[in-house]
């Protein structure tokens, strides 16, 4: 028995050195595939702050459009807050094809109609002019708009109720317009005519000088249109303003946010202060505003996007989502230069 027994310890000696020279060939592979799967999930986890595109994504990859009527803070801020959120929820599931049309509405046309070409899987519209142009080109790809002030106008829906249905949503970046009027009072409350300064191709900005105009007609201010149809006139309308008000009015009007030098070489000279509808603009050329975070915007637009990508909701179904606060904001270099004092309540804008 005890032969026996050596026997068979000598026998599962040898199966067990074999067995061990089997298993370390196998691990050698699963160590490499290990430390390149490690490699890979790292460089995921930077991508995405946090998750991996397959726990976000299943493996799918998505190609947003970004089409932004025209470069300036307020619209930076929107498109940039939209893809730092959707990075941060896809990874590198997502790309973009980022497109600026510099303030022509036509040139959005083209770039919407190349995103449809290209069969991307969302189009982001920043500003109602690419608002406007995605809805006229397609009717099937998702759709986010942001940085738009009121969509029932924008997209000519009577009687809007919040949402758009079919294949469009969005964020607002409309503040309270009486707000900004009662805010205008609160500042001049001795000024007796008011210029509202916009341009005459945006619907948003009408809309948003005629609800201005009538919350200052009724505290007893006399409110005069001053409109410009482009860039190329603005400067001989601001001039005109600024020579027949005591204080200007300016809408959330993206022609008018590219060109605030423009309007404070005219307007702070002639000693005209002017209440802006965004902090961008109340940086260039304003004395105070109530604004929102134009990034913030972007962020709760990127989040949209991220649930209809990944088939959480469905975008006929999503309402226009609306900014949660306003501030309200000065420009204290403006202010001092014309002599405005600022009463407590007012954040002033970094420069």
């Amino acid at each position: 028995m005890k032969k026996s027994g050596k026997v068979l310890s000598m026998i599962l000696a040898g199966a067990m050195v074999l067995s061990m020279a089997g298993c370390s060939g196998s691990n050698t592979g699963s160590e490499t595939t290990a430390a390149g799967d490690t490699a890979a999930a790292d460089t995921t986890t930077a991508a995405a702050g946090g998750a991996s595109d397959s726990q976000a994504t299943d493996g799918k990859t998505y190609k947003v459009g970004i089409c932004q009527l025209v470069q300036h803070d307020a619209l930076d801020a929107a498109t940039k807050g939209f893809m730092d959120t959707l990075k941060e929820e896809l990874g590198d599931a997502v790309t973009f094809d980022e497109q600026n049309a510099q303030g022509d509405s036509n040139t959005c046309s083209t770039i919407i109609n190349n995103f449809v070409s290209g069969d991307v899987d969302l189009i982001l519209a920043n500003a109602t002019p690419a608002l406007q142009a995605a809805q006229a080109g397609t009717n099937e790809i998702p759709i986010l708009g942001t940085s738009v002030t009121e969509y029932g106008v924008a997209l000519g829906i009577d009687g809007f109720d919040g949402t758009v249905g079919g294949n469009i949503s969005g964020t607002s970046d409309l503040a309270p317009l009486d707000e900004q009027a009662a805010m205008l009072n609160e500042l001049f409350p001795d000024a007796k005519k008011v210029g509202l300064l916009y341009c005459s191709a945006e619907a948003n900005s009408q809309y948003q000088v005629d609800t201005v105009k009538a919350a200052l007609e009724g505290m007893g201010y006399t409110c005069e249109y001053y409109s410009f149809s482009d860039s190329n006139d603005l400067s001989t309308i601001a001039t005109k303003a600024s020579s027949e008000s005591d204080v200007i009015y300016i809408p959330t009007d993206n022609t008018a946010a590219s060109a605030t030098e423009i309007i404070d070489n005219i307007c702070r000279p002639a000693g005209i202060p002017i209440i802006a509808g965004e902090e961008g603009m109340c940086k260039g050329c304003g004395v105070a505003t109530l604004s929102i975070s134009y990034y913030d915007l972007g962020v709760g637009t990127g989040r949209m996007a991220a649930k209809i990508l990944k088939g959480e909701a469905n975008i006929s179904e999503m309402p226009i989502e609306y900014a949660p606060q306003f501030t309200k904001k000065y420009n204290k270099t403006i202010c001092e230069s014309l002599g405005i004092e600022i009463p407590d309540g007012y954040e002033a804008i970094e420069e």
